[in-house]
């Protein structure tokens, strides 16, 4: 198989990447990035729509990857924004068949004539042609697929309309038209349709000798240029925008955020600034917290891609670390609980926000795995703390309202909420995002509706 410059995993590196937004295997799991616990689309899913396996490679080593530096950033959103004004000269990508039987031959193990003499070179293709017809079969086969990719991939480049490519695309295409103009490719035409045995086994000696890393590093920059295609095309078939990237402190303001998964979503803003640094959001369960939160996260992870945002405007200031802490579990067999396995998640951001990262963290009801009163002064302590942080973004969801009294450093902090209309019998939502702590205590009255008590306080029936 081909060799693709293989990226480690998030929660595998000691040592980042420069330049690269963190994500750990938790957030890479609340956001459904990659996996899904209930088999649903994963976000990665979502994006794959390149036409090649390698683009398909690509794509994920940028999804486990994104940028936090605004200028690489740029340069993603500059190619994408091209591949969707010139959408029809990228539909002649080289195919996958193309690329991935050319990958084959490259792959394959087969004679090659490893001589220059043109006396020699002839005598043992004679030879082989004879001797070997199974093997020839092969090898004409290779050199008529990769003959045809050169072409396409020498036509798709000469479009008129991809002169000048931008931003990722440019060092890109650059590179593909150097390597199509190396001595031993450039020889290969249109006239050659029909080969003799000894012109074939000349053109195999050549791509598999003497331009077999060549051949190699085009495939690559075809499957790079694919894989920026699907996301350029994600970005076009559902109406995302372009977010717009500022300078400053961390900040993130959005109108019209949805979650891409939701169908017939409300839209909400997001307004998070260093005024106010720290969004505490409240609101009975059902109502929308935990889709908001996932909407907020998934949106900046996409921004930092450098694709589009489903949002009707999105601006922020790129992030070095972002977490998010929504479906964590206990660790039966490392002995952890699930309230220090909420501790451990705290400290690790902590931990991000110490080392002087530009941190983004969600928090969905954390120390749910402890008493009311600890998580309660946990609540304060996390809350507190989070708030006086420079340069630092964070959405914490809780039921615990009485938060909201004792909360000290009240203007670095927004209260918003999601409600329940109580009015009209059964409890509706319409998963707004509205101003000030909510209020509403709706246990109890989800359990009377669902007919709990009815059914504890009945009489048992006779079998």
């Amino acid at each position: 198989m081909l060799l693709l410059p293989i990226l480690s995993s998030p929660e595998d590196r000691d040592s980042p990447e420069p330049g690269v937004l963190v994500l750990d295997a938790q957030t890479l799991k609340d956001l459904e990035i990659f996996t899904s616990d209930s088999g649903a689309t994963t976000l990665y899913d979502f994006c794959n729509l390149a036409k090649t396996e390698g683009g398909a490679r690509i794509l994920r080593q940028r999804m486990e990857q994104p940028w936090s530096e605004a200028s690489r950033i740029r340069g993603t959103q500059e190619a994408l924004t091209f591949v969707c004004s010139e959408h029809d000269a990228f539909a002649k990508l080289p195919s996958a068949y193309l690329t991935n039987r050319t990958e084959r031959y490259q792959d394959e193990v087969l004679p090659i004539m490893a001589y220059d003499n043109t006396v020699e070179f002839t005598f043992n293709a004679i030879s082989l042609w004879a001797n070997h017809e199974r093997h020839y079969a092969s090898i004409m086969l290779g050199v008529k697929i990769t003959c045809a990719l050169i072409l396409a991939l020498r036509r798709f480049v000469a479009q008129p309309e991809l002169a000048a490519p931008t931003g990722d695309l440019a060092p890109l295409f650059e590179e593909v038209r150097g390597l199509l103009d190396r001595p031993k490719l450039a020889q290969v035409s249109d006239q050659d349709r029909k080969l003799w045995a000894w012109q074939t086994l000349r053109l195999d000696q050549n791509f598999r000798l003497y331009e077999k890393d060549s051949l190699a590093r085009l495939l690559v920059l075809i499957y790079e240029i694919d894989a920026l295609v699907a996301l350029a095309r994600t970005t076009e078939l559902h109406n995302f925008v372009i977010p717009e990237i500022v300078s400053g402190p961390l900040r993130v303001k959005a109108e019209g955020l949805v979650h891409p998964f939701v169908e017939h979503a409300v839209a909400n803003p997001v307004d998070l600034d260093q005024a106010q640094s720290v969004l505490f959001l409240t609101g009975p369960n059902m109502a929308g917290k935990t889709t908001y939160l996932r909407a907020f996260a998934t949106a900046l992870y996409l921004a930092h891609l450098g694709m589009g945002v489903p949002a009707d405007s999105f601006s922020f200031v790129p992030a070095q670390r972002l977490f998010s802490s929504i479906s964590l579990s206990d660790d039966l067999r490392s002995g952890i609980s699930y309230f220090r396995a909420e501790a451990l998640r705290v400290k690790a951001i902590a931990q991000a926000i110490s080392e002087g990262f530009r941190v983004v963290a969600i928090l969905d009801e954390p120390f749910k795995g402890t008493n009311v009163k600890d998580a309660f002064d946990a609540s304060l302590a996390i809350l507190e703390r989070f708030a006086e942080r420079e340069d630092c973004l964070f959405m914490f969801s809780s039921h615990l309202i009485e938060l909201n009294d004792q909360l000290s450093v009240a203007g670095r902090i927004d209260r918003r909420n999601f409600e329940a209309d109580e009015s009209e019998g059964r409890l509706r939502f319409d998963y707004l995002l509205r101003v000030g702590v909510s209020g509403q205590r709706l246990g109890m009255r989800v359990l009377k509706e669902e007919g709990v008590f009815d059914l504890l306080d009945g009489e048992t029936s006779s079998l």
